[in-house]
């Protein structure tokens, strides 16, 4: 069940708790599309690292309005920056385990550099700029997760 979603004809951006299916996102964006020739999917997972300890879980807590309005934003950007066929954006929130998906970011254009440069410009926003924040579970307690300074300076280059 989708918490918040938006859904245009090229644009489907949503928020939710409930995992996602990567195939039905990728026939999302491969549907009504002759004229693109590049889709460009990423999905990203809970790892069991993460700053030299093992983390056994991780809690994702967003402000609802603020984190869709954030995910919608970074999208239209994206379609001011590349010619662009779909995007979709997923996020989720709550309680995940090890391995559970997190994000998915897809992309479709005529051609693979735009596709390319789109969802890493949409995953590098969406790592700084989204309200999302991430409290891992370790095993000497929870700790809340910043944003690296290597995703600060990748986003700063994208405004160059």
């Amino acid at each position: 069940m989708h918490q918040d979603g938006i859904s245009n004809r090229n644009i489907q951006v949503s928020v939710e708790a409930e995992d996602f299916d990567v195939n039905q996102e990728y026939h999302w964006l491969r549907e009504n599309q002759m004229r693109d020739g590049a889709i460009v999917t990423f999905v990203g997972l809970v790892r069991d690292m993460n700053a030299g300890e093992k983390v056994q879980k991780l809690c994702l807590e967003h402000y609802p309005a603020m984190a869709f309005a954030s995910l919608q934003s970074i999208a239209k950007q994206a379609t001011e920056r590349w010619r662009l066929g779909k995007i979709r954006v997923i996020h989720r929130f709550g309680e995940l385990d090890l391995g559970d998906q997190i994000v998915f970011v897809g992309v479709t254009s005529m051609h693979r550099g735009d596709a390319f440069a789109a969802a890493e410009f949409i995953m590098d926003f969406l790592k700084t700029n989204a309200p999302f924040w991430k409290k891992e579970q370790t095993a000497k307690g929870s700790r809340w997760v910043d944003a690296k300074q290597s995703d600060q300076d990748k986003t700063a280059s994208w405004q160059k």
